[in-house]
């Protein structure tokens, strides 16, 4: 049976959330897109030998957590194509808490992979992981928090709340692949420090991706700064004053937005980001490297993936239509 499907299936019988509609409803429907990040718990369960099935309960658990995370911040939002806009926000909020009792529900039923190891370390891996889902959702509480009520000023500010918002959700999804797949803790923390790294990226990512949206982001409001927003908007270049200038005006207006993405271009605002994430990619496969796993290349492959749209970048942006390839590539990367 496909894994999304193993998934929905094991999802409606969870207690409480069986007999609630509108909850089911929400689960079906984001798993029928099979959001990629659910995966990674397997991935990372297969590198340190475990198996698809001892994966599913931790991959529930991730897909819990991230339906109840992207709740919530859709509503800090005010993004329009939130689950609140149909259903009001305390609905939505009550089905946030319902998901990640749920998340923590699932953790704490001994899964398959702890079974074939004493009962002492089989208590001292489940308790871990009960403790990594748990400092999941307390930390990205914070990072949600800072994020809309904080002004970011330089770079120093960005990371401290991408790190706060976006790494905590990686660390523990990785993590947890490694204890569902029998990882013993050292070698389960050292994967759950690249999940940390792996937030960052994706934060950098989505960045990318969201200022290069052809209609404009929440992004490009002025208590946001996205890394290419911040970069243009405070490093000295030709044609700062003049992205300043147009950023107020980029939700309204397209020609703006264009020219304003464009000097995001000129003024290397988007290569900055390519080189942090190509930074962060090198730190991670030394990293790899040193941990004792059976199949390094499936764990190497989660960070490939993350980089391969770069190289796709730097072919287009040698091709006649400059902005238009960087524009698709980075928005297709997503």
């Amino acid at each position: 049976m496909e894994i999304y499907t193993q998934l929905i299936n094991q999802f409606s019988n969870l207690p409480h959330l069986k007999e609630w509609k509108e909850v089911q409803s929400l689960f079906q429907r984001v798993a029928s897109s099979k959001p990629a990040h659910w995966l990674l718990p397997v991935r990372v369960c297969e590198s340190v030998g475990g198996s698809q099935a001892q994966a599913l309960p931790a991959m529930l658990a991730v897909a819990l957590g991230h339906i109840s995370i992207v709740l919530v911040d859709d509503m800090l939002d005010a993004d329009e194509r939130g689950e609140y806009r149909k259903l009001g926000e305390p609905a939505v909020a009550n089905m946030a808490v319902a998901l990640q009792s749920a998340a923590l529900h699932v953790v704490m039923n001994r899964p398959a992979g702890f079974l074939e190891k004493s009962d002492s370390v089989s208590q001292a891996c489940g308790t871990l992981a009960v403790e990594a889902v748990n400092e999941m959702f307390f930390a990205t509480t914070i990072g949600q928090y800072w994020d809309v009520n904080s002004i970011i000023k330089d770079e120093e500010d960005y990371w401290k709340i991408a790190k706060a918002k976006s790494s905590p959700f990686f660390s523990t999804t990785l993590q947890l692949g490694a204890l569902f797949g029998g990882a013993n803790q050292a070698i389960a923390l050292q994967i759950k420090e690249l999940g940390n790294i792996y937030g960052e990226m994706v934060q950098i990512h989505d960045d990318v991706h969201d200022t290069l949206e052809n209609s404009a982001t929440p992004d490009w409001d002025a208590n946001r700064a996205p890394l290419p927003i911040l970069f243009a908007s405070t490093v000295e270049h030709p044609k700062r004053n003049r992205f300043n200038e147009l950023r107020p005006y980029a939700r309204s207006n397209s020609q703006a937005l264009e020219e304003a993405q464009e000097i995001l271009i000129q003024c290397a605002g988007i290569s900055f980001c390519i080189y942090e994430l190509l930074e962060r990619y090198k730190i991670v496969k030394e990293k790899i490297a040193e941990i004792k796993i059976e199949r390094r290349d499936v764990l190497e492959k989660i960070f490939d993936d993350i980089v391969s749209p770069v190289h796709k970048l730097f072919k287009e942006i040698d091709s006649p239509s400059h902005r238009e390839a960087s524009h698709r590539t980075a928005v297709e990367a997503s």
